[in-house]
């Protein structure tokens, strides 16, 4: 068994396809829109793993304030700890924000975490 795709709703569909595609090599599909539903939609592909699927209907507005029960966050695996340094630089120099990082934390991992065009917490770990 493997994970085939996540989900996550978005505000600015367009401004999420550009940061998962841009910063993490994704590959998006063509959009899908279902107007009836007011939903539209991308699959983003990654050379391994599963695919992120970055979804936008008109009546899901609501945005999170803290940290609440639920999925927490994704986790991109970019291959070495020079490879996170380097592109935590350049989110940071592109204006997102820096959660914490780049470290090694208590349970081995070194990683950074970022928000996203949304405000999600992003992982970049080595």
């Amino acid at each position: 068994m493997k994970i085939e795709h996540v989900a996550i709703w978005v505000a600015d569909i367009e401004r999420a396809k550009t940061f998962y595609t841009t910063y993490f090599n994704g590959v998006s599909n063509d959009k899908y829109t279902n107007v009836k539903k007011g939903f539209s939609s991308y699959f983003i592909s990654y050379p391994i793993g599963a695919r992120l699927e970055i979804m936008q209907r008109i009546d899901v507005v609501d945005t999170k304030e803290n940290a609440m029960l639920g999925w927490a966050h994704i986790a991109f695996s970019v291959g070495s700890k020079e490879r996170v340094d380097i592109l935590t630089k350049q989110l940071q120099d592109d204006g997102y924000t820096l959660e914490s990082g780049p470290r090694t934390t208590g349970d081995g991992y070194y990683e950074s975490v970022i928000l996203d065009s949304e405000g999600n917490q992003i992982e970049i770990t080595a």
